[in-house]
């Protein structure tokens, strides 16, 4: 990964910063999109100290806020003539139900529109770039999972795993829409489930699902393994439009294949982040 400049968005904690690691460790420049900057430089920190050569930097992005997407897209574009991977690896998992600063129930707006809208802005350095890959995390969860646009401002009933469901499902058909629409561009798009990680995600769950994940769940470092994969492996170079799990591809649930509802997606995000 030398001479690549990789974008990570999360990567303070869990998937995100053991993936900045590993792929800092094989020489790429890593740039930490992160919300909190303290803790973003607490990570940085343990990057570079395991690998005291690591070009490490970081940069502030709120998901709640498309104002801050915006912002961070910007100095993205300023500061870095090249971009050759984005890792939308960053989320959240509420139990109750909360907004963003647009108005958006928070796991379709940080999950899903967040991401979208950061990927968008980024395209053309990317394409520019080439070969470029975008990676996003998605979850077994997707399979269950229902669109619903109305539920994007306004739930009629909050359920969280549903929401989680349906945030998870948006993420592989827009990883799949843009795989679609960047075709012949040199620009790959794949996603990913990452296994059950003990993470950060579930701090606000129940107790007993946080418990149920410090025992279950596997490493982030293990739970990473994909990510860095789908971000620097020679021989996925131009295999785009795949859902990965244990580092295979494998057949998402079939929701996640519709292509009407793909385009449907794309055109309702572009609509609600305020795209053309």
């Amino acid at each position: 990964m030398t001479g690549k400049t990789v974008l990570i968005t999360g990567a303070s904690a869990g998937i995100g910063k053991a993936a900045a690691s590993e792929l800092a460790a094989r020489g790429a420049r890593v740039v930490m999109l992160c919300r909190d900057p303290a803790k973003a430089e607490a990570a940085r920190a343990e990057v570079r100290a395991r690998t005291p050569s690591a070009r490490v930097d970081f940069l502030e992005l709120d998901l709640r806020s498309l104002a801050s997407v915006r912002k961070c897209a910007a100095a993205l574009l300023e500061r870095y003539p090249k971009l050759d991977v984005l890792l939308n690896n960053a989320g959240v998992f509420p139990p109750v139900l909360r907004t963003t600063a647009d108005g958006f129930e928070e796991q379709i707006g940080v999950n899903h529109l967040g991401h979208f809208l950061l990927t968008q802005l980024l395209l053309e350095r990317l394409a520019a770039s080439a070969p470029a890959r975008v990676v996003n995390v998605s979850s077994m969860m997707h399979a269950g999972g229902r669109i619903d646009f109305a539920s994007f401002r306004a739930p009629a009933k909050y359920d969280a795993m549903g929401a989680y469901r349906q945030s998870k499902l948006a993420n592989i058909l827009f990883s799949n829409e843009l795989a679609r629409r960047v075709a012949g561009r040199g620009v790959t798009s794949n996603s990913l489930h990452p296994g059950g990680v003990a993470t950060e995600i579930a701090r606000d769950a129940a107790w007993w699902m946080r418990v149920g994940m410090r025992l279950v769940g596997t490493s982030p470092a293990k739970g990473a393994r994909t990510s860095v994969q789908l971000a620097s492996a020679p021989e996925l170079e131009g295999v785009t439009g795949k859902y990965f799990v244990g580092g295979k591809e494998k057949a998402p649930d079939p929701a996640a294949l519709d292509p009407a509802l793909a385009r449907a997606l794309w055109d309702e995000s572009a609509k609600l982040v305020g795209l053309a």
